[in-house]
């Protein structure tokens, strides 16, 4: 350690392109991380906000929610330690007072009896006909107030906002939530009245809910990965994340080779004098480390700090798990890199070097 200290104080330039070079590579890999693991959340954390176990589908949905299609009633066969309706589509929102104001949103259609009920940080729950709760994201990013009217853009079916539930996004849409009747009128309009209950997509459930004719169980685990695009979107960050940890690896390899090679004369003097190979190979191992974990530990304030400046509107989320285990690999095998440099050393002749 202490001949790794002394040769980064004396090379500072030198070793500072190192770090400078492991810092961008590890700030480019937590940021990636960052942003990987917020849009993933943004896919399910609505799901998540349920905290179950298993959804039941229609038989010949194909794990979809929004192609299964159940009779409420059927709720009363199935056996669960406790049970809901979930009704689920797809819609655009449009400001009553501006009709340019549009939104992607996603309807949560629930009994607010049930366990599904979504927290309220804002406002209260809804309770007559037409009432939404939406999620807080409506109102951070895009301006929607408490007792705002929306509508539909497919049957202009007027909307109000009650109140605000926050970490409810699905297939990263603001979740609005909604009662069965409300649901009615949005399907229907004002025709709904007097005709029967509409249909809901899924029956969730606390603890393993009993075999039921016509409907197929997924754990809510499966069901997330099953969601469209989902899984594609984590491996295809995965690899990226885990391509970059090996290219910053080799490049601190490559520069650390690249030093050895040019201190060979220095090496071979100090084996002459008598100072031994593993000695001088633990210092390569200690300079490659110190380097390393500075770069690293650099990268990492630099994106926490650039998390505290981002817009609302990034779906940027830090996994402190996620974080360091991608320090640590990047550590370790940049050490690992290092070690083709310890095999040059001990292959050093002392009198070949010196010349």
């Amino acid at each position: 350690m202490f001949l790794a200290l002394n040769e980064i104080k004396h090379s500072k330039l030198r070793y500072a392109l190192v770090i400078g070079v492991t810092f961008l590579i590890a700030y480019l890999v937590f940021f990636l991380t960052g942003l990987s693991y917020g849009l993933a959340q943004e896919n399910r954390m609505a799901v998540d906000k349920w905290h179950a176990t298993d959804i039941l589908l229609s038989d010949n949905a194909n794990d979809s929610l929004y192609m299964s299609r159940l009779d409420p009633k059927m709720l009363d066969q199935v056996k669960a330690k406790e049970k809901a309706v979930l009704a689920q589509t797809p819609g655009i929102i449009i400001d009553s007072k501006d009709d340019q104001k549009k939104q992607n949103v996603s309807f949560f259609v629930i009994n607010p009896e049930q366990f599904l009920r979504p927290n309220i940080v804002k406002g209260k729950m809804f309770q007559e006909t037409g009432d939404v709760v939406a999620d807080k994201s409506l109102e951070t990013q895009y301006d929607y107030k408490l007792g705002d009217k929306v509508k539909l853009a497919t049957n202009d079916q007027v909307l109000t906002i009650v109140g605000f539930t926050d970490q409810a996004k699905f297939s990263v849409s603001p979740v609005l939530y909604t009662s069965l009747e409300t649901f009615q009128l949005m399907r229907n309009g004002a025709s709904a009245s007097g005709q029967q209950s509409v249909s809901v997509n899924a029956i969730v459930t606390k603890g393993t809910p009993s075999e039921t004719a016509g409907l197929k169980k997924l754990s809510i685990d499966d069901f997330i990965n099953k969601l469209p695009g989902y899984s594609a979107q984590v491996l295809t960050f995965g690899f990226m994340i885990g391509f970059l940890v090996v290219i910053a690896a080799i490049v601190i390899g490559i520069f650390i080779y690249v030093l050895t090679m040019q201190k060979m004369a220095i090496f071979g003097v100090m084996k002459a004098q008598g100072i031994s190979s593993r000695y001088i190979a633990n210092s390569v191992v200690a300079q490659t480390f110190i380097l390393a974990f500075t770069g690293v530990v650099t990268g990492l304030v630099a994106t926490v700090l650039s998390a505290l400046v981002l817009p609302d509107a990034v779906p940027f989320q830090s996994q402190p798990v996620f974080l360091a285990v991608i320090a640590v690999l990047i550590v370790l095998v940049a050490i690992l890199g290092a070690l083709f440099s310890v095999r040059s050393i001990v292959k050093i002749d002392p009198l070949k070097a010196i010349g």
